[in-house]
């Protein structure tokens, strides 16, 4: 594993990514969800080595914690990275939550420059109300983000075992209010990008059977703007396919890289 720090030359801000594999072949990026890091993707990128990896961190967070965050810059950055780091090769796009929302912006911007994407769990209903709470409900309870029962709790809603709870509870404490206050923001406003059917990519759209009713129905208002798109509820699983069922997601993502088909013989 290369750890990479690299300098964009259209606004000259400061990134780092993490890239694994060969860098001839077909490059794989995966976008963190909110609060999380690039560790959320270990086992995705020790099973996918037949490609080049990239685990970029998100604005806002890890290493770059303080710094500004939005949907829309998250997507023109990583547009960026991709470009840089793809040179005519096919491109693979996955995300979670909040980095499936980032992966939404990317195929609107870019409609060309991706091949295939895994968006999982990306909220596009907007949550009006909800919005408006967050910023004073964040700041009587963040605090909260520094005890640990607590943050095992927030951890266990996202399907996050013990192997990865202590980086996920160093990344939570790193997050600011106000920084999280903004990411909560972007997420519950979010709604499919404008030029998102006109993207070239083979896309698969993903949630689970035990999410929230409004994340499933996210799911099928993706599906249903895209030519090129097929939806799969995942059965038994909540928010965090890849680390509920890592083994299960890691096929299912092959078999569509692969044959472009959900693999219906691994639910049955």
């Amino acid at each position: 594993m290369e750890l990479v720090t690299f300098t964009y030359e259209a606004d000259e801000t400061y990134k780092i990514y993490e890239a694994h594999g060969n860098r001839d072949a077909p490059l794989l990026v995966f976008l963190h969800g909110g609060g999380a890091g690039s560790w959320m993707w270990e086992k995705q990128v020790r099973y996918f080595t037949q490609y080049r990896c990239l685990v970029p961190t998100l604005q806002g967070h890890g290493a770059r914690s303080g710094g500004t965050f939005s949907i829309r810059g998250c997507a023109e950055e990583l547009i960026g990275l991709i470009r840089l780091e793809a040179g005519g090769k096919a491109v693979h796009l996955v995300g979670f939550s909040l980095g499936a929302q980032i992966a939404l912006e990317i195929l609107g911007l870019a409609p060309t420059l991706i091949n295939y994407a895994v968006i999982d769990s990306a909220l596009v209903i907007p949550m009006p109300v909800m919005r408006r709470l967050i910023a004073p409900s964040i700041r009587l309870t963040h605090g909260l983000t520094r005890n640990r029962a607590f943050s095992k709790l927030q951890a266990e809603q996202l399907s996050i075992g013990k192997e990865y709870w202590e980086s996920y509870y160093a990344d939570s404490k790193r997050l600011s209010a106000d920084a999280l206050i903004t990411i909560l923001q972007e997420n519950m406003s979010y709604e499919i990008p404008r030029n998102f059917s006109s993207s070239e990519a083979r896309i698969l759209v993903t949630a689970g059977e035990k999410e929230k009713r409004i994340m499933k129905q996210s799911a099928l208002t993706i599906t249903a703007s895209h030519p090129g798109a097929q939806c799969l509820i995942v059965p038994g699983i909540g928010h965090g396919f890849s680390l509920a069922a890592p083994d299960l997601f890691n096929k299912t993502v092959e078999s569509w890289f692969v044959t472009g088909e959900i693999p219906s013989f691994l639910f049955e």
